[in-house]
């Protein structure tokens, strides 16, 4: 890659020797003749160093750099000067310049500053570059889970970032849709650009085009004045369409040439403008049933869904929830609160209809009613306690089962498991204490794939 220079100085023939040097030593140079003409270069060339002559007609030097800087904090500047004015280079130091060279110099002088600037810039963006790394990773521990299923999410959000393709998340309400379509965003190239989240189903349906590709004014009664939609104010980055299923059948066309053509068209509008925006959808809705029914185009389904990504409900990972118990914990300022073990079972036991956001939400509810740092049954919502944890007396040997049935191997799962639990993972001890062979306690251990170190894993299937 060639580092870009902008020469900024009205005398034509040093203008000239420093064009000639600098193209010599392998930079692309572009020149101007004036202050005026420099500043406007600028946008046209984004440079990553400027060197300017200090005293020009009109705008001189140090407007330069006040103008420059004051659009570009960090594009670097290096000041020409004559030996008398030293003074003013020196003052140009402060308010931002990099350095500065004395007329006359030699192509030596000037190249030698020139490779200092330059290499300061390559260890400020290989700096920005290792920050926005570490940003990245504490960002992906916002996702918490080292179940096999969250493990392929991980797997398919690491492998599919930093690429251009369209994602569809699918999943059940609450299982962190936009939060992977944040770490899809943190992990591109876009990521210093904006991202922008709508709901698809929470904008009425006449409001909702306005709300994705704007309008002019006049487009209809109440548009006063033109208005920026969501893909214009997403340019160069991510908009992350949330509950695309519920999007009405007539604006479906329209998104679809915008994912295809990348343009777009104001309500009441006449003119196109194009676009660069990376789209990630999510839906809580089966959209292959929605297609059969004819309330969703299969085209745009498939434009939307070249990487389609599954998040599992909470129900189906439940070895993470003791990892999300003190992640949650610790979001909420109290690392130091644990469950007791019983506790943990009823929590593992639940189907959690509203995943990961319900089970946050409880624990912030517990932590605000806690009586003390180990949070126990008797501190649970009644819902839980009684939706299908086992319990077991040992005097009258009940066991509360829910209204809507349970499963048998989930019953016997959890039996074994408070077993070991309640002996301390000691298998001679837990098998006299349910009055079976220790034999036929280490064969359900594997059938379940029950161990100590995970406390209760999901059952195979």
């Amino acid at each position: 890659m060639k580092y870009k220079i902008l020469v900024i100085d009205d005398d034509t023939s040093l203008r000239r020797v420093l064009e000639y040097n600098l193209q010599e030593a392998g930079y692309a140079v572009a020149t101007a003749a004036s202050g005026e003409d420099g500043v406007r270069l600028f946008d046209e060339v984004v440079p990553d160093l400027v060197i300017t002559d200090m005293k020009m007609p009109g705008m001189d030097g140090m407007q330069v750099l006040a103008n420059i800087k004051g659009r570009s904090p960090e594009t670097l500047i290096i000041m020409i000067t004559a030996f008398g004015t030293v003074d003013v280079a020196v003052e140009a130091m402060k308010t931002g310049a990099y350095d500065y060279i004395t007329k006359p110099f030699n192509r030596d002088e000037l190249l030698l500053t020139v490779a200092k600037a330059l290499q300061l810039r390559g260890l400020t963006a290989e700096n920005r570059r290792l920050k926005s790394e570490l940003s990245d990773l504490a960002d992906f521990r916002t996702m918490v889970g080292s179940s096999s299923a969250m493990e392929k999410v991980f797997h398919v959000v690491r492998k599919v970032a930093d690429t251009e393709a369209s994602v569809l998340i699918t999943g059940e309400s609450g299982t962190g849709k936009e939060l992977v379509a944040r770490l899809l965003h943190v992990g591109s190239a876009r990521n210093a650009e904006p991202f922008m989240a709508i709901n698809c189903a929470a904008i009425p349906r006449e409001l909702l085009e306005s709300e994705l590709f704007g309008h002019v004014k006049g487009a209809f009664t109440g548009a006063i004045k033109d208005k920026t939609g969501k893909f214009q104010l997403a340019d160069g980055g991510t908009l992350f369409l949330d509950e695309v299923g519920e999007l009405p059948l007539e604006l479906q066309p329209k998104l679809l040439r915008a994912l295809q053509e990348k343009v777009i068209e104001p309500v009441g509008g006449v003119k196109e403008q194009r676009i660069d925006v990376r789209v990630v959808a999510a839906t809580n809705l089966d959209i292959e049933k929605a297609i059969a029914v004819g309330i969703f185009r299969e085209d745009l389904y498939y434009r939307l869904a070249v990487i389609p990504l599954h998040l599992p409900p909470l129900r189906q990972r439940r070895d993470d929830i003791h990892l999300l118990l003190r992640h949650f914990c610790a979001k909420h300022g109290s690392p130091e609160v644990t469950f007791d073990d019983r506790c943990l079972t009823l929590l593992r036991a639940y189907n959690w209809p509203g995943n990961v956001r319900e089970l946050e939400n409880l624990v912030e509810r517990l932590l605000i009613m806690r009586s003390g740092d180990i949070i126990t049954c008797g501190d649970l919502p009644d819902k839980i306690q009684n939706s299908g944890a086992v319990s077991v007396s040992g005097f009258s040997g009940a066991v509360n089962l829910p209204d809507d049935g349970y499963s048998l191997e989930q019953l016997e799962r959890e039996i074994v498991v408070q077993a070991l639990e309640r002996n301390r993972w000691n298998q001679t001890a837990a098998a006299k204490y349910l009055r079976i062979p220790r034999h036929t306690l280490i064969y359900r251990m594997e059938k379940y794939d029950i161990t100590a170190v995970t406390l209760s894993r999901p059952m195979k299937q």
